[in-house]
């Protein structure tokens, strides 16, 4: 009876710890997937809870804010730059429809999550980001992990990747205040992009935008949100 007690009462290893909590985080984001808002239900399918399943988000957040990596919430990175709340960045990554043998633009690498994440489920990503500590340390961090199917360039995001183009898709983790004229002629037809569009200090709302085998955008609104701007661009 004593030996029951002990194991029931010591704290779990490291390993099982951010397990747990992984499975916390994704039994979260179902939860609010499957909220409204005053907005119809955008559920998350298996496939990308699954992949928020298992990449581990503690790696790709400081130290010293390891504790919080799988609370739904963001968090800073330094640089004034922030990790996107994990019910966000499964949105972003479902609405991008990301397939085995697809090549994604990432504008925005940041902490290197967002590019983890998609890694697990396309067949190439191309990730830039304009900071160029965050990059290199992003770069460093999806190699340890094993993410060879990951590109990480110092750049300019507003003008995409033309080397790598076109894309099946785009996502933009920085709320731009218009969508970007290069991203949509590296879009492929039938392609997808999520991109955050506003005022980045007041109403931000995330885009959906399609693009059809003849050229044509349509644009969908899905919800508001909350990202850092998106620099660059002159």
């Amino acid at each position: 009876m004593i030996m029951d007690f002990l194991k029931s009462h010591v704290a779990p290893a490291d390993g099982d710890r951010h397990t747990l909590a992984r499975h916390r985080m994704v039994e979260e984001i179902k939860a609010m997937a499957n909220e409204t808002y005053g907005h119809e239900p955008m559920p998350i399918s298996e496939k990308v809870l699954s992949v928020m399943g298992r990449v581990p988000r503690h790696r790709f957040v400081p130290e010293e804010e390891s504790y919080g990596a799988y609370y739904n919430h963001p968090l800073p990175i330094g640089h004034g730059q922030t990790i996107s709340q994990p019910y966000i960045v499964a949105l972003m990554t479902e609405l991008l429809m990301v397939g085995k043998q697809d090549r994604v633009l990432e504008v925005g690498t940041g902490s290197g999550y967002q590019a983890a994440i998609l890694a697990e489920m396309a067949g190439e990503v191309f990730s830039m980001e304009i900071i160029e500590p965050l990059a290199a340390r992003a770069a460093t961090l999806l190699n340890e992990l094993g993410y060879a199917n990951v590109q990480v360039k110092v750049g300019d995001g507003n003008y995409g990747w033309p080397a790598h183009a076109p894309f099946d898709g785009i996502i933009v983790t920085a709320t731009a205040d218009h969508v970007p004229q290069p991203l949509l002629d590296q879009l492929k037809p039938d392609g997808r992009m999520v991109i955050p569009v506003g005022d980045w200090s007041y109403a931000q709302e995330l885009i959906l935008i399609t693009k059809s085998r003849d050229g044509a955008l349509q644009r969908k609104n899905i919800l508001p949100v909350r990202f850092v701007p998106l620099t660059g661009g002159h």
